[in-house]
């Protein structure tokens, strides 16, 4: 097998197909497309990062697993929502630490999806507690927390993304100078591809270089809950 380099376009042409014909008859009947042009190429992708990642952290997992493994499930929950259709137009890839147990842990996640690409990592929609530890941190070293978000490196890659509350968290001062940051509800940094960058040569080096530009921002966010990096 070749090293991994890069996303054939193929696969956002079948989840550009998905979409146009997200329903189980059409998705059984072309399941060969599924393995061939989405799951296999990404699973090949996930075990190419083995190693890169071992030399990011060891704390972080690839795994090639069909099922609970680093790429997420096709399948939609419709169980609460009005949206019905059955399965993800994108796909989703996330390497988390050892000791998550679910997409909330400290990670790195790499979104395919026609309408955007992106390369997130941190901390999504943590529980209340865990923001309590991380908006903590902040407050007792304020200046660790910005000399990593503000270091020009971070800067010119990443977004800081996701929800904020619209008021200061209970127990906290709405006073603070970081209250911008400690209203945060997730703690991510984002950084857009375009389909050809994700698709074109070299793409998995610049991929893991990015991730590395991010590492003390998560390992912050482990330190905060008291795991390794």
């Amino acid at each position: 097998m070749t090293e991994f380099d890069h996303f054939d376009p193929k696969l956002f042409k079948y989840l550009k197909d998905l979409k146009a014909n997200n329903n189980r008859d059409w998705f059984k009947e072309r399941k060969d497309r599924y393995e061939d042009d989405l799951r296999s190429p990404v699973l090949d992708f996930v075990r190419s990062m083995e190693e890169p990642l071992l030399k990011i952290s060891p704390h972080f997992v690839a795994s090639d697993k069909k099922s609970g493994g680093s790429l997420l499930r096709i399948y939609r929950d419709t169980r609460f929502g009005k949206d019905k259709t059955p399965y993800k137009t994108n796909a989703g890839i996330h390497f988390k630490h050892e000791d998550g147990k679910d997409v909330h842990a400290p990670g790195y996640y790499l979104h395919l999806d026609n309408n955007e690409c992106f390369l997130g990592l941190g901390m999504w929609g943590p529980e209340t507690k865990v923001l309590f530890k991380i908006r903590t941190a902040i407050v007792d070293d304020p200046n660790a927390y910005k000399k990593i978000i503000n270091a020009k490196k971070f800067k010119d890659t990443f977004e800081l993304g996701g929800s904020s509350l619209k008021r200061a968290p209970k127990g906290f001062d709405p006073e603070d100078p970081m209250i911008v940051e400690l209203r945060r509800k997730s703690f991510i940094a984002i950084k857009n591809y375009s389909k050809k960058e994700l698709t074109s040569k070299g793409f998995k080096k610049q991929l893991i270089a990015d991730m590395r530009t991010g590492n003390a921002f998560v390992k912050f966010l482990c330190e905060c809950i008291d795991i390794p990096f």
